[in-house]
């Protein structure tokens, strides 16, 4: 994970020099790490007395470093606050990301100590803390009706110490208008010592039109901002650094702290914004391939425009009164302008009473009827209250007849643009029933695009009013520029390319895509899709877009290599991940250095992380325009899933973060020990943790199955007990390329299975969520085949992921790094120790390099063997193995593609000779018939070697159904075998 990444980069000089010069409380200190052309004491008046005024925890540092490969953003925040006094003071930590980005990690260090988030599926009900102890937690979390724009958490910093916070978030940049913005926040509310800000781009296609804007004064969320508004002439902010090698732009922004002051004394220096687009053709659009995920950005360009019919419906009650209604008024007389000869149009204003300006018809764009519906414009009064629902049944009205009516251009697009400020007051005001009767107008023949001015709207109503009606919906703050925004919303959406969009993939080549239907592509947007790849051998992906534009219906094909882009993709990456390592390192500038690092870690999965960003989305928008509870709740569980999978804050996650307890005295309260638990032998090989019943630590033979495991002695507790019945480790397991191992120990058999997986899958291994509440999914790796085989590339399993339903939600994520476990806390533990931790419905065991040992419930128990290379050859990686130790707790309805044959029995038997064809062995699995040959398999780490009968081609008829029936959406799918048990 990034956060892991982060903590090793930074956390050595963080947790280890809080050396006594940090406290001295010397303006002059904290300039003394910059050029500034000017001697240490001779920094400005004005500077230094609101420095010396400074009583809450100072900023020493805030670096932020954004990598943005192919439009997908990854930003890491570090922000180190000192407090220079004796006495504990609050740090408030605050930062503004984007509307539409998520969340994905945040971390403080406080007094040496690190308290690390977790995401958490919000609760219906608050449910009391254990015994009536409340520990000291913070939860943010996004609402689904307003936007996510200030991370905000407060932390008590003792006397004499320093705070570090730690904040990641991630963004997919949209096209509009036919540029991309990124904008980066910079409000740290105060002067910072060392400020810095570097942006790295790197693109499949060409970088076009770069330009970095002035800093832009935008909303400062109750804080006075008086950073200038964008001059005239757009001349990048004073520092700024713009290079560009081999189509890899690095962006920098390091104002010292008299250039800060020289823009804005109380630090709201602004937005720092970046706009470029990328070269693109006519062709099929560009794809991006990786790990087994592919991602489709696709934008045309050169294409006739398509008519429009548009009823625009403005609110005019009583609160659209003053600023309001006159920007409204100023954006409607430029639009009035921007409209084509082709294009059909009619206004609507409503409040108590509805007016249309031509009544039952949509008037052509003419010198004539531009200047009567001016005129219509310039008359509006506000007044009176608020008639949503009559007036969309209004617009929808004149639509629908045109429509039907011998003038309407069967190629043209239609849509109703509607501006309100309120809630509904006049007529209808349940939300659902206007919903209703806005979906029984529309008849799905057009789309509604809604506009919310103000804190007074019902953004929720509008959200689902465009959703559930092909359209989008954008919300104009109350202090905005209502005029600028309604143009550019315009400006969107004024221009139709092409309709009825339709892009479809090689059949069978593809799952889990995500939106590949739609109804509109406006110039200067951008559509964007992703997906997860079924065939990794398959040479090549068939992608078919069709569509209509102005007078016909097109069609575009091609075949895109996927092996050639996969390189590519790799290539764009690499040179992401050298730009950020690459730069001078700033004096005491720890964490910008830490930054890049990590963020190198995390764009290797980025192209996954896209497929993931956009399914959160399409889930919660499906979510929003559901129709039954049923529907409603199924997307609401999928989305939730998926969140956590990726740890995005979402509305349906929290972000919890325990916080530091602080004593009177301003000192941090001791922290907790732990002690080793009692009996844990420590192993260096792949072996499993041994005990005697004295609790001396026996020798290890080096086989996990040559001695026992007494886990009661092991698991969560530090007092020494009895040691209780062994458990011996089965042979049941998959392991290795994977090479799956089954033992039947009545039948006296055993079973081996090969599942020639690819890259990126994820295999449902043991599938019992409806009874026993236990699911293991394990994700694949891919690794080049050695010199000579005849494979083209092996698969490991890289992460296995146990999730536990019963007596409460709970689950344990496994790489050959850490071990991060979820049940009463969340924590991360590394693999390199020996550790264990009893969670309450789960309970793990480390041995350090080894292996891991998971119990739920006392009767269910599984080891995950740690295979880490010192020196890994180009063929080798990390990986697991997983073996079922305990099974008994589990279910006779157990399934996957081991659990299936848990409780299952099999015979062996030969088939006569034919022809030439010598005797065969079969296996009888219930009614099938299983070709079979005996082969030998290593496991426990090559330890010993078992003898067993190999089912070909992916264990088909061994197991249920075919390979493709245990693929998961995602590491925390906990749905059920679809057909049923593979018993009678």
């Amino acid at each position: 994970m990034l956060l892991l990444a982060l903590l090793l980069c930074v956390s050595p000089s963080v947790l280890g020099q809080l050396e006594d010069s940090l406290f001295e409380d010397d303006t002059d200190s904290d300039l003394a790490d910059f050029d500034l052309g000017i001697a240490p004491r001779r920094v400005p008046r004005q500077v230094k007395t609101l420095l010396s005024k400074e009583t809450k925890p100072h900023i020493q540092e805030l670096s932020i470093k954004t990598t943005i490969i192919s439009r997908y953003a990854f930003t890491a925040v570090y922000c180190a606050m000192l407090n220079r006094h004796s006495a504990a003071a609050d740090g408030v930590f605050q930062f503004q990301i984007p509307a539409g980005a998520y969340v994905s990690n945040f971390t403080m260090i406080i007094g040496g100590r690190v308290y690390q988030s977790e995401v958490r599926p919000k609760e219906k009900k608050r449910v009391k803390q254990e015994n009536g102890k409340s520990k000291s937690k913070e939860s943010v979390d996004a609402s689904a009706e307003s936007e996510v724009e200030v991370f905000k958490m407060a932390a008590n910093i003792p006397g004499k110490n320093r705070a570090v916070f730690l904040l990641t978030y991630e963004e997919l940049l949209q096209r509009r208008l036919g540029r991309y913005e990124h904008v980066t926040s910079l409000r740290p509310l105060q002067l910072v010592s060392r400020l810095s800000l570097d942006v790295t781009i790197v693109d499949h296609s060409l970088i076009t039109d770069l330009k970095v804007l002035p800093l832009r004064n935008g909303r400062s969320n109750g804080a006075t901002n008086t950073a200038p508004k964008i001059p005239a002439k757009l001349e990048p902010p004073i520092t700024t650094v713009i290079t560009n090698e081999k189509n890899v732009y690095k962006i920098t922004f390091k104002p010292n702290i008299v250039q800060q002051a020289k823009i804005t004394t109380n630090g709201n220096l602004g937005d720092f914004v970046i706009r470029y687009d990328v070269q693109r053709d006519m062709g099929i659009g560009d794809i991006q391939v990786l790990n087994g995920h592919f991602v489709h950005y696709f934008a045309p360009k050169d294409l006739p425009v398509v008519p429009k019919n548009v009823v625009f419906v403005i609110d005019t009650s009583a609160s659209m009164l003053g600023t309001k209604i006159r920007q409204t008024k100023d954006a409607l007389f430029t639009i009035l302008r921007d409209l084509r000869p082709g294009d059909r149009f009619n206004f609507i204003s409503f409040s108590n009473k509805i007016k249309v300006w031509q009544p039952d018809r949509l008037v052509p764009v003419t010198p004539l009827s531009v200047r009567d519906a001016k005129k219509f414009i310039f008359t509006l009064v506000p007044n009176g209250g608020t008639n949503i629902d009559g007036a969309i049944q209004t617009g929808s009205s004149l639509l629908r007849d045109h429509l039907s009516g011998p003038d309407a251009n069967s190629n043209s697009v239609s849509l109703i643009i509607f501006l309100t400020d309120g809630r509904p007051t006049v007529g209808e005001t349940q939300s659902f029933a206007i919903l209703g009767n806005t979906r029984s107008a529309v008849q799905e023949k057009f789309c509604i695009f809604t506009i919310g001015i103000g804190n007074d709207v019902d953004y929720r109503l509008l959200e689902r009013m465009a959703l559930e009606n092909c359209g989008m919906m954008r919300r104009i703050h109350e202090e905005a520029d209502a005029s600028t925004m309604l143009k550019g919303f315009y400006d969107e959406i004024g221009t139709p390319l092409l309709s009825d969009i339709r892009i479809n993939y090689t059949e069978d080549s593809v799952q889990y895509v995500t939106q590949h239907l739609f109804t509109n592509y406006f110039n200067g947007s951008e559509i964007v899709i992703a997906g997860k790849l079924t065939n990794h051998s398959a040479e090549s992906l068939h992608i078919q877009v069709t569509a209509s534009n102005s007078d016909k219906s097109i069609t575009l094909e091609t075949d895109v290599p996927l092996q050639h882009r996969q390189l590519e993709t790799e290539k764009h990456v690499k040179a992401a991940k050298a730009a950020m390592a690459a730069g001078p390192k700033a004096p005491g500038s720890e964490g910008s250095q830490g930054l890049g690092n990590a963020l190198g870690s995390i764009a290797e999965d980025f192209v996954e992380r896209v497929w993931g960003f956009l399914s959160v989305k399409e889930e919660l928008r499906s979510q929003l325009r559901s129709q039954t509870s049923k529907e409603r709740e199924d997307h609401s569980h999928q989305a939730t899933n998926l969140s956590l999978t990726y740890n995005f804050l979402t509305p349906l996650t929290n972000l919890v973060v325990e916080k530091p307890e602080v004593l009177a005295d301003g000192t941090m309260a001791p922290a907790p020990t732990m002690s080793p638990a009692a009996g844990m032998a420590v192993s260096t090989s792949n072996e499993m943790p041994g005990d005697t019943e004295d609790g001396k630590s026996q020798k290890s033979t080096g086989k996990p199955g040559s001695h026992t495991s007494p886990l009661s002695n092991m698991i969560g507790t530090v007092e020494r007990r009895p040691a209780k019945k062994s458990i011996i480790i089965s042979k049941t397991s998959a392991d290795g390329d994977p090479h799956f191992v089954v033992e039947f120990p009545l039948s006296k058999l055993t079973v081996c299975f090969n599942i020639n997986g690819d890259p990126g899958h994820i295999l449902r291994l043991v599938s019992d969520h409806k009874y026993s509440g236990v699911t293991v999914n394990g994700k694949l790796i891919g690794a080049p085949a050695p010199p000579g085989s005849h494979k083209h590339q092996r698969t490991y399993f890289s992460t296995i992921t146990i999730v536990v339903d019963h007596p409460k939600r709970a689950y344990i994520e496994v790489t050959p790094k850490k071990v991060i476990l979820d049940g009463r806390d969340r924590m991360v533990l590394p693999c390199d120790s020996t550790a264990s931790v009893d969670s309450g419905a789960l309970s793990v065991a480390i041995v350090g390099k080894s292996n891991v040992t998971v119990v739920v419930g006392g009767n269910i128990s599984f080891v995950i063997l740690l295979h880490q290379y010192k020196n890994p050859a180009p063929y080798q990686r990390d990986h697991l193995g997983f073996y079922i130790a305990n099974s008994k707790g589990l279910s006779h309805n157990c399934h996957g593609l081991l659990g299936q044959f848990l409780y299952e029995e099999v015979g062996l038997a030969e088939l006569p000779a034919q022809g030439d064809m010598k005797p065969s062995k079969v296996l009888k699995v219930n009614s099938r018939s299983v070709p079979v040959v005996q082969k030998s398999r290593r496991i426990y780490s090559g330890t010993q070697t078992v003898d067993c009968w190999f089912a070909k081609n992916n264990a088909a008829k061994l197991i249920d159904g075919q390979y493709e029936d245990y693929l998961a959406s995602h590491m925390f799918d906990t749905g059920d075998w679809p057909h049923g048990t593979n018993r009678a």
